[in-house]
């Protein structure tokens, strides 16, 4: 058993729990059909609309079975703003979780934005404030790359259009208290902390997606900055590996864009 648990101990994992075994009955289902086609996925009592159903697993897993998002808030009615929304999976898992919240919540990508809205309206996830726009440090728009799934960046080589965006800054001056502040808008998150560097003292915890493009300067280093100035506590993490050792394999799970990802949690105690 020790052995099996040695060798397989994310699938042993996955059967100890409920949500595990949802996970499980997903890939099953879902893993092997075709990429980036839209699909009609149900999971418990949801029916989603998804652009990717590899995509929809593994988001299904790192939220609900793995709780990546998972806090305890100290009021019965948390401020929870939700940067990087995508279909709804987060918001959805933080609904159920905190009935009593009020959730602010921001999708990029227009077309993405229209499935968000469409999930949580089929779903009857209710009292959502869906903002389509981009978080950014600015609201003049910013140049984006729509790529369907949850892979749409500013650090796309793909052709980008002007899309609108919000200053995330305003959005945290006008709350003296946030719960939690999730980030996770591919490669936008430097830039955006920064430009909130003087108002996270407004919040209590954050998630933060970090992610290192090929080609553009590595930033973790400011990222971790801003966390300390803030008198945040930090835990660094990734569920991305590389298949050979790091020196010689500069690109993880053979991304062709990035060379790091890593999640980011910080709190104060």
């Amino acid at each position: 058993m020790l052995l099996f648990r040695f060798l397989f101990k994310d699938a042993f994992r996955s059967l100890t729990s409920p949500t595990g075994r949802v996970f499980l009955g997903l890939l099953l289902r879902y893993g092997g059909r075709p990429r980036f086609q839209s699909t009609e996925v149900t999971f418990g009592r949801y029916r989603f609309t998804v652009p990717d159903a590899l995509s929809f697993v593994w988001q299904y897993k790192e939220i609900f079975t793995d709780e990546s998002y998972y806090f305890e808030p100290k009021r019965p009615n948390p401020i929870i703003l939700d940067c990087g929304a995508n279909i709804g999976m987060s918001v959805t898992y933080f609904r159920e979780k905190f009935p009593k919240a009020r959730i602010v919540t921001f999708e990029a990508d227009p077309a993405i934005g229209a499935i968000l809205r469409k999930n949580l309206t089929d779903n009857r996830v209710a009292e959502i404030e869906v903002i389509n726009k981009a978080v950014w440090t600015d609201d003049h728009g910013v140049s984006f790359a729509s790529e369907a799934a949850d892979s749409s960046s500013i650090f796309s080589d793909k052709p980008k259009t002007l899309i609108p965006s919000v200053r995330l800054r305003d959005y945290l001056l006008r709350e003296p208290y946030v719960d939690l502040l999730k980030i996770d808008i591919e490669g936008a998150e430097t830039a955006v902390l920064e430009d909130c560097r003087d108002a996270l003292s407004r919040v209590d915890r954050l998630f933060v997606e970090f992610h290192s493009y090929i080609g553009h300067p590595q930033t973790l280093g400011t990222v971790v900055r801003i966390l300390e100035e803030n008198g945040f506590r930090y835990y660094v993490d990734t569920n991305q590996h590389r298949k050979r050792p790091p020196f010689v394999d500069f690109q993880y799970s053979g991304n062709a864009v990035m060379d790091l990802q890593l999640n980011i949690h910080a709190w104060r105690i």
